[in-house]
């Protein structure tokens, strides 16, 4: 088979979804890259920066790829902090992978995020295909990703696809600069410390999902017949939706001494206030048969088992 190429494969997403194909596909098949090398690496591993056009031919080439995971990519916070950099590496990355796809007949991954939606979408049950003026500069980079992805999907006749993903909970890769990191570091605080201190709003809504259902949704989206697929680039795609408080009273179920004060960040509230409460992902469910398995209670219920073991609590 044509080898797998996975750009950010350091990163929050990326770190699990290299094991995941690892297991799916074999260790040799599947080429993780980063702009730095881990202290131990477990599979194939090369030195990638995507904005370097010449160095990611040259990958490409060397193992015989067919197939690329670009998760490269700056997220919110950061970018606001730095949206140069963020637009040099989120777009001129993202253009590099997708013209790289279209000289060697690759098929692409690349995600987008609620962050493409902006004050002016509708927040509640918001649809597939709605109005996107995101006023962050992540956003900016995802709405301007997810046009080029169907551009060199009609244009050149890349097979491009992606989802909208909403905030990543992982039990296993610490937070990378997002907005919704706080639903991470809220359950690692609260089984180390009883304790947690929230940036956002008590009663900010935002979508979230699982790290094991973000993983499955790529994988199962790549390996969907093509034909089926009218909106390839940017699948809603969530599994749950909650408040500060609401997360904050589900692990007070396993955690009862568990307390939360809060200490608004404004730039990350503002960014979080201009995303959807929560997305209609009705078009993955019927185009692809997305699914997730995990809601609140048992993503908790997992997370606090997995933190508590590694923690010794």
């Amino acid at each position: 088979m044509k080898k797998i190429l996975i750009t950010g494969a350091l990163g929050q997403i990326g770190s699990e979804l290299m094991v995941a194909l690892q297991k799916r596909y074999g260790h040799d098949n599947v080429i993780a890259t980063d702009i730095r090398r881990p202290p131990q690496v477990d599979g194939v591993f090369e030195v990638l920066d995507c904005t370097c056009g010449h160095r990611l031919h040259e990958t490409i080439l060397a193992h015989d790829v067919g197939t690329i995971y670009h998760l490269a990519a700056l997220l919110s916070a950061v970018a606001e902090a730095r949206p140069q950099e963020a637009w040099r590496v989120n777009m001129d990355g993202t253009l590099h992978v997708l013209e790289a796809a279209r000289i060697h007949g690759c098929s692409v991954f690349v995600p987008s995020s609620i962050g493409a939606f902006g004050p002016t979408t509708p927040a509640d049950d918001t649809p597939q295909d709605t109005i996107q003026r995101p006023t962050s500069m992540y956003g900016v980079t995802k709405v301007a990703g997810e046009l080029l992805c169907d551009y060199y999907a009609h244009r050149f006749g890349v097979d491009t696809r992606g989802l909208r993903y909403p905030g990543i909970i992982s039990n296993v890769t610490p937070p990378g600069g997002g907005t919704t990191d706080y639903a991470v570091d809220i359950y690692y605080s609260a089984v180390q410390h009883g304790k947690y201190t929230c940036f956002l709003r008590e009663d900010t809504f935002l979508d979230m999902m699982y790290m094991p259902d973000a993983i499955h949704a790529a994988i199962t989206l790549m390996e969907a017949d093509s034909t089926k697929l009218l909106h390839r680039n940017a699948f809603n795609v969530t599994a749950m939706s909650f408040t500060p408080e609401q997360i904050a009273a589900e692990i007070r179920k396993h955690l009862p001494g568990f307390t939360m004060e809060y200490k608004i960040d404004p730039v990350r509230q503002g960014i979080a206030d201009s995303w959807p409460n929560h997305m209609d992902d009705a078009a993955a469910r019927v185009e692809w048969g997305w699914k997730p398995e995990f809601d609140l209670a048992s993503m908790t219920t997992d997370m606090i088992r997995v933190l508590k073991n590694r923690f010794g609590k």
